[in-house]
């Protein structure tokens, strides 16, 4: 392969042209912009799950008050020995009108304990509610960050293309001159179009992620995006997973539910005891007596009762199923905590060698990067480097441009997730 020298007008206008290109891919903000925060708040207003969870907190809660009430009583009426041969009223002694009330009392403080039982399952579905809220915040922002990445990706690979185009327009009027091999022509035109490919690859994962934005905020998630890196809020000091862990609304969800487990127990106790029922009846008698005087009404009083006796094959085994439910209720419950110490911990240790990575990026690997890819130019205008060099150098700097993006949105995204564990100022585990 010859080698060619670039005229130092033609390696200014390259030098000159990298600045005017970053500068005119940008794109232009306006007011339509859609930040994280916008969001962020779209999201959580228009959700129906978190307004699903808090409908059905209320529902437990108003039920928490039917539920210590005593069941309404039983209005009672009817004719009593009537007699079938003429049905005449005034014929027997012992006929009645009779008009009575009945009140059921269950059985030991069972309503009590269902009370109870609803406003446990009332704060477990709004704590379910805090969760939802959490998890679509930790959702969105990653969603978010990843379209964030493609867009700003995009952008990059925009500029180290019309930079591409450039060279592939130079090295065709060196080609014609002589001075230049067709190979260097075939390679620059073949590195323009997997630029091409890139672009294409990037513009279907930006409108996927677009798209799942979209099923949270509707049609602003195909607005264009903040020009900004993505700010979340900062992640607490000192954590202690033995106190955090128990606050999240996942486990105060599960505590709840424990917690109303333990009523339906001690609801199936109250079974061991007698249910009352008291009522009251008056009884209208019409016609005379023998002696001609009114006959006198009739006014009833009766107290009944439940006798458990055969408790073994009902009292004792829904007990004993009960029993099993709060074990399940508790067992799933350390479950979650388990999962969430896990969730925690390997993305913390994550986060901070993305934290290492990003510190390496920004120190080292980006500076070597640049100055490879000038060196590479300067070598190839003087003659002594091959075009194929200083195109290697481009694509380089290109990958760790965008490398360096990665590492700083898969940070970003891994706070994301640690946030949803520790909370945040506004929007903490409460």
């Amino acid at each position: 392969m010859c080698r060619s020298s670039l005229p130092r007008s033609k390696f200014s206008g390259v030098v000159f042209l990298r600045a005017f290109i970053f500068l005119s891919v940008l794109p232009v903000g306006n007011a339509l912009a859609l930040t994280l925060n916008q969001a962020e708040q779209l999201a959580i207003q228009s959700d129906p799950l978190i307004e699903s969870l808090k409908a059905t907190s209320r529902s437990f809660e108003e039920e928490s008050f039917a539920s210590d009430t005593l069941p309404d009583p039983r209005l009672r009426f009817g004719a009593v020995n009537v007699p079938v041969d003429t049905f005449d009223l005034d014929q027997e002694n012992m006929t009645q009108l009779k008009v009575g009330i009945q009140q059921d009392f269950p059985a030991g403080d069972t309503l009590e304990l269902k009370s109870e039982q609803s406003k446990y399952l009332s704060r477990s579905a709004l704590a379910l509610a805090s969760d939802a809220e959490l998890k679509i915040l930790r959702d969105v922002r990653e969603t978010y960050l990843n379209l964030y990445y493609e867009t700003s990706a995009h952008q990059i690979i925009l500029e180290t293309k019309g930079l591409f185009s450039d060279l592939v327009t130079i090295t065709e009027s060196i080609y014609a001159a002589g001075r230049a091999s067709q190979q260097d022509v075939v390679l620059a035109n073949l590195e323009l179009a997997r630029l091409d490919d890139r672009i294409t690859k990037i513009q279907a994962m930006e409108e996927g992620y677009r798209s799942t934005l979209s099923q949270w905020i509707g049609d602003p998630a195909w607005n264009s995006l903040s020009l900004e890196f993505p700010e979340l809020p900062a992640l607490p000091e000192n954590v202690d997973l033995n106190e955090i862990i128990p606050q999240h609304p996942l486990i105060r969800s599960e505590s709840a539910k424990v917690d109303a487990s333990r009523q339906m127990i001690e609801m199936a106790k109250q079974e061991y005891k007698p249910g009352f029922s008291a009522t009251l009846d008056y009884g209208y008698r019409s016609g005379t007596n023998n002696d001609g005087s009114d006959r006198a009404d009739f006014v009833t009083a009766l107290v009944s009762m439940d006798i458990p006796l055969f408790t073994e094959n009902r009292q004792d085994k829904k007990v004993s199923a009960r029993v099993h439910k709060t074990a399940a209720a508790q067992h799933s419950k350390d479950d979650k905590i388990r999962f969430l110490k896990q969730y925690y911990d390997k993305n913390q240790y994550l986060w901070q060698r993305l934290g290492q990575r990003e510190k390496l990026y920004s120190n080292s690997i980006l500076i070597s990067a640049k100055n490879n890819t000038t060196t590479a130019l300067t070598a190839y205008q003087s003659g002594v480097s091959e075009f194929n060099t200083l195109m290697r150098a481009e694509i380089t700097e290109l990958d760790i441009r965008l490398e360096d993006l990665r590492v700083r949105v898969d940070r970003a995204a891994t706070q994301a997730r640690l946030l949803y564990i520790t909370g945040d100022a506004n929007n903490e585990t409460k």
